[in-house]
């Protein structure tokens, strides 16, 4: 027989390895920060500071047209010895934008993660953006889960688990 084995959070609502990203976008907010294309990469640098974030959408009014994070001002201009006073956004940003809908599971997420080598995933819903999630948002999203299903197994082996 199998059982499976869910997560309660804080909110009362169960937590499966299995949810989509938009239980998550529930769950850590879906705020967005955006920066257009030709700003500085400087001034994104300063509103990733100021949001104590890993990156920003890039929109062109309000269409998508890239994603600038930390990894790419430290591959695409330090370590080339070019200037982020100086260089746009639009010339550093990664496009096109890996996106997932809102109904995409966490190892789904994981695995396009892992596929396409980046640490941010912008949630879309048609043409509009509903959120970002991180590799930090799965994989604390995936410890809460095992961590609970441990406790669940551990109660079920000593008799606590009802049965």
């Amino acid at each position: 027989m199998r059982r499976e084995f869910v997560i309660v959070s804080s909110g009362g609502a169960a937590v499966k390895l299995q949810d989509s990203v938009e239980r998550i976008l529930k769950q850590k907010g879906s705020q967005v920060y955006s920066v257009p294309p030709h700003v500085t990469v400087y001034a994104a640098l300063e509103e990733m500071a100021d949001k104590d974030i890993g990156g920003l959408l890039v929109m062109q009014g309000t269409e998508l047209v890239g994603f600038i994070s930390e990894r790419d001002y430290a591959r695409k201009v330090i370590i080339k010895g070019y200037s982020s006073k100086e260089m746009q956004v639009q010339e550093i940003m990664s496009s096109p934008v890996v996106t997932v809908k809102p109904s995409t599971t966490v190892d789904e997420c994981m695995q396009l993660m892992t596929n396409e080598r980046c640490r941010h995933l912008v949630v879309v819903e048609g043409e509009r953006v509903v959120g970002v999630v991180s590799i930090g948002d799965l994989v604390n999203w995936i410890m809460t889960a095992q961590d609970f299903t441990i406790h669940q197994l551990q109660d079920y082996i000593s008799g606590k688990y009802p049965a």
